[in-house]
């Protein structure tokens, strides 16, 4: 014992840490088993052995520090470069993963120059060092955390017979997808076409569910447009132009369905159609903020932040900054949507319930979180808690909730969400700028997406989704053209999102190109997205132009080319757990071309890529395949793609 001490006396020393930390928290969840901010337990089935992390949330209060950092002997290095520490709840707050029954030697490191020791924690080492133990209980049976042979185990088991990893996303703007009932047709009076209520509604989905439109394409999961009501009034756009509600993110009467969309018999009609088809039903939940209309706000102002922040006019992007930790999480979108604080228990806990309420009165399945790094990380975790222990003992099902971190390429910062007491996956914009980059604007290698792959395979505890387009930049097909758009704006072409926008290309590269795209989507780990119109190629520079009203006819041969192809993958991953659940590994790899295989157990796929304008061959094939695509037999295993084609092979 004197010689640990004192070898761990000498390295706190050389790492100059003299200095502090937080109070880490491991108090055993009464339902879970899983240690406050803890990494397990979600779900009701995860296990925790002997060699599972145990998590351990480190508190500090928040009393004007600018910066701090979790130092310690927790990992190497961390002495020297720690674990940043976020503003939450009031407090600054950081959840490591460490192996069960270990000590932990910690401090905190204060705006870059000061270090302190835990105030809430009184035990320290020989070092002055705080020193806590991170002890979890082992839950599970003999066979907890063993895979199937040949099989990957995935993420931790959860209850219910449904398994998230095989779901394809398609989200459905309601207002702007298709028009069943023309009587709740109310545009805003004074607002332009493109920025109001175009007709779309529940009534227009229904239709389209019953029509098998979805089971075609092989989608099993729809993400729904806030139901919540939005005041018909406008609101001024960053862009000068006055805005409707379409987009539901305006929430003001917070118990009622948005009357443009239809009612809550209606939606609750709508989700239960979908799972007749086995379609899982999530929806858009905006949790940042109300409309200044809202009567939660009036009744209860002081559940929001002030405008004015130590004399700032604390709008995102004006006064306040999006990226301050602090400032991102108290900053109003605009001057007419109140930030809720969450840091007010009551405040919280109302949101929350209201949250849980639409779970019960419609029967969904999961929730699509908006803009998760603009509010307190524990309303989530509050949520999970809720939905952990009031709906899935009833639903026998697990509800997924999938996060936003709005065009994040710090993976670091999308990981902190993904957390069995947090969420089950965001959206992986980290991905999504890779595969555009390297799979549509061509730049760089396909040695950089297999380079990128090997490290994002495992990078997130979690159901990740996968996509190329959403609601928020301009149209993917801009991206594919021969002459690419910039990733997410239209003017470096000279379009705008008003007046001079794009239209459908007529040439079919585009089109082929977004098809080997969606066939890498489609052919590997992580939850695809297929934004509507995307299927088609509809085109659109930024909002709102990005949300034009759902082609149903008049379809050119390109577009209708590139549907067929994804209706073809969506079979195809339908009929292969590889797709959805296997270990990929790399065949070859060009500077155009790229070969992978997915493999689950004896269910063996392999995926060609070409994102060339040549012809050109692709190694490490099936010696004798037959490809799903085009349905025939090819010899390799070395196999010849024309320019922007794919190959998904099956050994015969």
């Amino acid at each position: 014992m004197r010689l640990r001490l004192l070898a761990l006396l000498a390295s706190s020393l050389a790492a100059g840490s003299l200095a502090a930390a937080a109070l880490p928290s491991c108090t055993p969840d009464t339902l879970t088993g899983a240690p406050d901010g803890g990494l397990g337990g979600a779900g009701g089935g995860a296990c925790t052995t002997t060699d599972s992390p145990c998590p351990v949330t480190f508190h500090l209060p928040l009393t004007g520090q600018k910066s701090v950092e979790l130092r310690g002997d927790f990992q190497p290095g961390a002495w020297t470069m720690g674990v940043p520490m976020s503003i939450d709840g009031g407090e600054w707050r950081t959840t490591i993963g460490v192996k069960n029954n270990t000590p932990i030697h910690y401090k905190f490191f204060v705006d870059g120059m000061t270090w302190i020791t835990d105030p809430a924690n009184q035990a320290s080492d020989m070092a002055g060092n705080s020193v806590t133990t991170a002890s979890c209980p082992i839950t599970g049976g003999p066979d907890c955390g063993k895979p199937d042979a040949g099989v990957d185990a995935g993420p931790p088991p959860i209850i219910g017979s449904y398994d998230w990893r095989q779901s394809v996303m398609y989200f459905a703007f309601i207002d702007r997808f298709n028009n069943g009932d023309p009587s709740n047709d109310a545009p805003v009076s004074g607002i332009e076409g493109p920025a109001n209520y175009q007709g779309g509604d529940y009534a227009g989905l229904l239709a389209k569910i019953n029509e098998g439109y979805f089971d075609t394409l092989g989608v099993n999961t729809l993400w729904l447009t806030v139901p919540m009501d939005n005041p018909s009034v406008a609101g001024a756009g960053s862009d000068g132009h006055p805005y409707s509600a379409y987009h539901g993110y305006w929430p003001s009467n917070l118990d009622k369905v948005e009357e443009h969309f239809g009612t809550l018999a209606l939606l609750k009609q709508l989700v239960d159609a979908a799972h007749k088809k086995g379609i899982k039903v999530l929806f858009d939940y905006a949790m940042n903020h109300v409309h200044e209309s809202s009567p939660t706000y009036k009744d209860h102002p002081d559940w929001f932040w002030p405008l004015d922040y130590n004399g700032k006019y604390c709008v995102c992007g004006q006064g306040c900054d999006w990226n301050d930790s602090y400032e991102q999480k108290r900053c109003w979108f605009t001057p007419y949507l109140p930030d809720w604080n969450f840091t007010v228990t009551e405040a919280r806990a109302f949101s929350v319930s209201n949250a849980v309420k639409w779970i019960t009165d419609t029967g969904i399945d999961g929730f699509r979180l908006d803009a998760v790094k603009h509010i307190e990380t524990v309303w989530i975790s509050d949520l999970r808690t809720r939905v952990t222990t009031e709906i899935e003992p009833k639903s026998k099902q697990h509800f997924y909730m999938v996060g936003e971190t709005f065009e994040s390429g710090n993976r670091d910062l999308v990981r902190k969400y993904v957390d069995p007491s947090l969420l089950d996956g965001q959206f992986d914009f980290p991905l999504r700028a890779v595969v555009v980059e390297k799979l549509l604007r061509r730049t760089g290698s396909m040695f950089d997406l297999d380079g990128f792959l090997a490290s994002n395979d495992g990078y997130y505890p979690g159901i990740m989704s996968t996509f190329l387009g959403n609601h928020d930049i301009a149209r993917i097909i801009n991206t594919a053209m021969d002459d690419p758009w910039d990733a997410w704006a239209a003017a470096d072409k000279g379009y705008s999102n008003w007046g001079k926008t794009p239209q459908l290309p007529t040439m079919k590269s585009p089109f082929e190109r977004l098809a080997v795209a969606f066939t890498f989507l489609l052919t590997t780990k992580g939850i695809p997205l297929i934004y509507y119109g995307d299927e088609i190629g509809m085109p659109g520079a930024g909002d709102p132009d990005n949300r034009r009203f759902m082609q149903w006819s008049g379809y050119s041969d390109n577009q209708l080319f590139l549907r067929g192809q994804i209706e073809k993958l969506g079979q195809i991953r339908k009929a292969h757990p590889a797709l959805w659940r296997g270990t990929r590994t790399t065949a070859s790899v060009t500077q155009d071309t790229y070969g992978y295989v997915m493999t689950d157990g004896t269910d063996v796929v392999s995926i060609a890529l070409n994102r060339g304008d040549t012809t050109a061959a692709v190694a490490g094939m099936p010696a004798k395949g037959h490809d799903l695509l085009t349905d025939t037999d090819i010899s390799g295993p070395s196999v010849t793609l024309p320019p922007r084609t794919a190959m998904v092979l099956v050994a015969k």
